[in-house]
């Protein structure tokens, strides 16, 4: 597959927003992708953020393999990252956000309060990377639909302010990707769940190495959400032209749209169609995991 590069201009913008909007907040909660923790972590973003508290949401967790969501819950918390499994669509695990928030805050809180700010609202940023789900987590702790929302990376463009039931502030920021994937394990993991726009990638080249990375870890789902036969031995593409056929995707001459089937394959792994899935675990990756508080 060809490398997969995608920074638009305006991220270079985002980075700088989020060095000088640091000293506004008391905490900075990162949203990642529960089905690739490794991938859709910024590697930029530890040094961004460097010296203020942290916690870490994986989302779309309902959609992801939940044995190894656990797994990576307890690997956070081992490298002393706060972490909750959530999904911010549904809403849930975000019931435990707000005490979380003050575990994690306790001292901090507790020094307001020896100087006599009481009720002082805890401000906090909200950073991640296209289309981790930041919008959906502010209007659901919000309770509305102020910040916007679209399954596409870089709908969010610039800071924003909101307010939650809880009285907390939050400060929406643009996702920001980095200049140059230096690993394409990364870049198509991105590419598989939607960080990178569809319009720059080969869509078949792209369902082709889903298909390859399924056939491996979750090959019963694959059977029964597409009836393929259990012993069928081919490759990616060859998996591809099949999983089009069975779904009718036919071109005159009998020949599959392969392009139409990579479209649908793609839509239905998003949306969590064809199972719980989890692209990256604990055990098997290089996880880029860092503690700067």
């Amino acid at each position: 597959m060809n490398n997969i590069q995608w920074y638009p201009g305006h991220m270079t913008k985002t980075k700088r927003k989020i060095k000088e909007s640091l000293p506004l907040v008391d905490l900075v909660v990162e949203i990642i992708d529960a089905r690739i923790p490794v991938s859709s972590r910024n590697p930029d973003l530890d040094a961004l953020v460097s010296g203020k508290p942290r916690i870490v949401l994986l989302n779309k967790s309902d959609i992801a393999d939940k044995a190894a969501t656990d797994l990576w819950v307890e690997y956070f918390r081992k490298h002393g990252l706060c972490s909750l499994a959530v999904d911010c669509k549904s809403g849930y695990g975000l019931n435990r956000f707000s005490p979380l928030v003050h575990e994690v805050l306790a001292e901090r809180i507790e020094h307001w309060k020896q100087r006599g700010m009481v009720n002082r609202a805890i401000k906090m940023m909200i950073a991640g990377i296209p289309n981790s789900g930041k919008s959906s987590f502010i209007n659901r702790m919000t309770r509305s639909s102020k910040a916007k929302v679209e399954d596409r990376p870089g709908v969010t463009r610039g800071n924003q302010w909101y307010v939650t039931a809880d009285g907390f502030q939050l400060l929406d920021t643009p996702g920001v990707l980095w200049p140059k994937f230096d690993d394409q394990k990364v870049a198509i993991n991105l590419a598989l769940t939607g960080a990178i726009r569809d319009e720059v990638l080969n869509v078949e080249e792209l369902a082709c190495e889903l298909l390859t990375l399924l056939k491996q870890e979750y090959w019963g789902l694959l059977v029964q959400r597409y009836k393929l036969p259990p012993d069928f031995d081919g490759d990616g593409w060859e998996l591809l032209q099949l999983v089009g056929r069975k779904r009718g995707m036919l071109m005159p001459g009998n020949e599959v749209n392969t392009e139409r089937a990579a479209i649908m394959l793609l839509d239905e792994f998003r949306a969590g169609k064809i199972g719980r899935i989890t692209l990256e675990r604990p055990l098997t990756q290089h996880e880029r995991v860092d503690n700067n508080d």
